[in-house]
């Protein structure tokens, strides 16, 4: 502010003290004063003014105290306060736990990548995949996601009661505000509004909680797939023998961590939804519907973090069972109906005898029906292939017609 003496390096470190050293007596005396003035960023600029007289108590500073607030509408302190609030929790606590878990699903992807594994698609026995390329889907999901993620600005403005700096201008008409404005914004580590009504937009906010919603429902998605694997065989719940599954039935021990991450998930995803649709829109200059909707930032963020620690531990807790997965492929020889009409179709289009029709050829083969070894055998050496394919699809098996799974898991990062 031209005029007006630069503050001491003692004068901010005190000041500076003031944040560090704030405590429930301050809060309860903010309390007391919002009870008169109905209004809480008038409380805390008051309980600034308050402090500043205390570090700067000469009889010429007695005007500093009218800076504090100087131009500024209250929403121009809120944004700022949101915008490095919900920073600090992102960075600093949110995505630190997200990047575990997707850390802990890319080992195990990469522990699993050579155990075969029967797929099912629509819940029916489909061409084998593997453990770990399943895994490493989900893994690459949610990367791509937290990618997204630590890209999303934040943003925030401080420009008066209607983004026209007009107040600034009556103040001090020389200054360069917007340039002030910039400077201060981006002296917090956020990105720098330069357009306005009196709230900042919120477009950051609805965009990082579209991104967090849709890392959750990945990580949904994630739950169900291993509370299936559970109920199939393919994963034992063997770690923390001393818990209980169930009152009653004592070899019971129930997926409840990805089961609760599930109910978790869908609380925090309704929350960014309603926070993403509600905070894009504002009557006007300014409605105040924004200001009860940001009070839900902290319950989205808590019950996603609280998910993701229950599928942290649901994950430590599991052990694959191969066997279990090897005994479903070896029930189900009839998915070689695939490899072999493929090759079968490649081979007629090369002008080779006696391919015809290899769909419906396999189809009446297995439809309806459960065939073994035997019947693909005799099926592959009825069909008067060239010797060396004749050999490759008759030694064929479910749990060797993996395609190039193992190797795609190396598509993931680690």
């Amino acid at each position: 502010m031209p005029g007006v003496r630069h503050l001491t390096d003692g004068e901010k470190a005190a000041l500076r003290r003031v944040v560090a050293d704030f405590g429930p007596n301050d809060v309860e005396e903010i309390a007391t004063t919002e009870k008169v003035t109905q209004h809480d960023v008038k409380a805390v600029e008051y309980y600034v003014k308050k402090r500043l007289a205390q570090v700067c108590p000469g009889p010429d500073d007695a005007g500093l105290t009218e800076l504090v607030h100087l131009g500024c509408t209250s929403e121009d302190i809120n944004n700022l306060s949101y915008a490095s609030t919900v920073r600090s929790a992102l960075h600093e606590v949110w995505l630190p736990a997200a990047r575990d878990v997707v850390g802990q699903v890319t080992g195990m992807a990469y522990d699993l990548r050579d155990v075969p594994l029967l797929a099912h698609t629509h819940g029916q026995p489909a061409t084998p995949t593997t453990m770990g390329k399943e895994l490493a889907v989900l893994a690459y999901r949610l990367g791509r996601q937290l990618t997204r993620i630590e890209g999303d600005e934040v943003l925030g403005k401080i420009n008066g009661a209607t983004g026209t700096f007009g107040a600034h201008l009556a103040a001090a008409p020389d200054a360069d505000w917007p340039a002030i404005s910039r400077s201060f914004v981006e002296g917090l580590g956020l990105t720098w509004n330069p357009l306005t009504t009196q709230i900042e937009s919120h477009d950051w906010q609805s965009e990082l909680y579209a991104d967090l919603a849709r890392f959750n429902r990945v990580l949904h998605n994630l739950c169900t797939d291993f509370w299936t694997y559970i109920s199939m065989g393919y994963f034992a719940q063997v770690r923390g023998q001393g818990t209980v599954g169930s009152s009653t039935m004592p070899h019971k021990v129930n997926p409840i961590r990805f089961e609760n991450a599930e109910a978790n998930l869908e609380v925090s995803s309704a929350l960014l939804d309603v926070l993403g649709s509600t905070l894009v829109t504002s009557r006007l200059q300014r409605d105040l519907t924004d200001s009860s909707m940001q009070r839900n930032i902290g319950p989205a963020f808590g019950h996603s973090l609280l998910a993701i620690a229950n599928v942290r531990r649901g994950l430590s807790g599991l052990d694959p069972v191969p066997e279990a997965m090897a005994a479903d492929l070896d029930a189900n020889w009839e998915i070689l109906a695939e490899p072999i009409q493929s090759a079968m179709r490649a081979l007629g289009a090369r002008g080779v005898a006696g391919m015809e029709n290899p769909y419906e050829r396999l189809k009446e083969l297995t439809r309806g029906r459960r065939i073994g070894r035997d019947d693909i055998v005799a099926f592959v050496r009825g069909l008067g292939l060239p010797a060396d394919v004749e050999e490759r699809l008759a030694a064929l098996t479910p749990a060797t017609y993996t395609g190039l799974a193992s190797t795609l898991v190396d598509r993931l990062p680690r």
